[in-house]
C-alpha cells in the first residue's frame, strides 16, 4: 500500500521557511571552503599530533559541511515548498 500525499497542501512551516531564507543568503561556495578547511586541519591535526582524536573529530565535519551546502543549493534552486517563493 503506498502512502498518497496531496502536493498542493503541503505546506512548510514558518521556521522552516524563516531558516531557509537566512540560509539561501548564504553562498554555496561558502560551505565547499570550509569542507575544505576542515580536510586542511584534519590533516595538519594528524600530523603534528600524537592523539588522532582531534584529528578525527574535525574530518568528521566535512561530510556534513557538504550536506549543509547540497540542501542550500537545493532551497536556493527549487525554493521552500511548491507554493513557496524562489530564494535566487
Amino acid at each position: 500500500m503506498a502512502l498518497q500525499i496531496d502536493q498542493e497542501n503541503v505546506r512548510e512551516g514558518s521556521m522552516t521557511q524563516a531558516l531557509e531564507l537566512q540560509t539561501a543568503k548564504v553562498p554555496s561556495l561558502a560551505y565547499l571552503v570550509l569542507a575544505g578547511g576542515a580536510i586542511a586541519l584534519s590533516m595538519a591535526l594528524a600530523a603534528t599530533q600524537k592523539n588522532k582524536g582531534w584529528a578525527n573529530f574535525v574530518g568528521l565535519w566535512v561530510p556534513s559541511l557538504l550536506l549543509m551546502g547540497v540542501y542550500n543549493k537545493i532551497v536556493k534552486v527549487e525554493g521552500s515548498d511548491q507554493g513557496g517563493g524562489n530564494f535566487h
